[in-house]
């Protein structure tokens, strides 16, 4: 009887320490996060990566993180930003638009082509994800990653995360602060 107690006591406790250990697979689980309150969202900063502050963004954005590392050519950054409301059936084309504007912003000389278009949520309000692939005209790749989220029925913000060049771990790191995304 003793025994069985013993093992129900282990079992019990080994499970409670599995479930307050355990990832929920989010790869930013646990890092520092930047709460934007202008645009109304809260989304995590990678290892390595930086708040950038606010000071030098134009007034489309309202907070950016990236790399601390700046010996590499290029670049990674999460942009975020408000806007006015989008109803949640504009949300794919002022998504796909605002997506491709941008791209035509931080890549001037080269084209975009979509590479996804999906419907999502954010927190459980609705939201749209644009994804492009960039090409710079000189042969060297980019990507783009933007959500569109219907904060409220007054407004909505992004999140924009571009990597230029865009190697498997830019594109997974930008993709990351992106599905970390929550409505604040």
């Amino acid at each position: 009887m003793a025994g069985t107690v013993a093992v129900l006591v282990l079992a019990l406790c080994g499970g409670a320490a599995w479930w307050l250990t355990r990832s929920d697979g989010d790869p930013l689980a646990g890092r520092p996060r930047v709460t934007d309150s202008a645009a109304g969202l809260s989304y995590a900063i990678p290892e390595g990566w930086k708040d950038s502050g606010r000071e030098k963004l134009i007034g489309a954005f309202t907070s950016s993180v990236g790399p601390e590392r700046a010996e590499r050519e290029g670049g990674s950054t999460v942009l975020a930003g408000r806007a006015g409301p989008v109803p949640e059936e504009a949300l794919k084309p002022q998504a796909e638009r605002a997506a491709r504007s941008n791209a035509v912003f931080f890549s001037p000389d080269g084209r975009s082509t979509l590479e996804e278009s999906r419907a999502t949520k954010v927190s459980g309000r609705p939201a749209h994800t644009v994804v492009l692939r960039l090409e710079d005209g000189e042969g060297g790749t980019g990507h783009l990653r933007m959500t569109l989220v219907q904060v409220d029925a007054g407004r909505s913000a992004f999140l924009l995360g571009i990597a230029l060049p865009a190697g498997p771990d830019e594109r997974h790191e930008v993709d990351a602060v992106l599905e970390s995304a929550s409505v604040k």
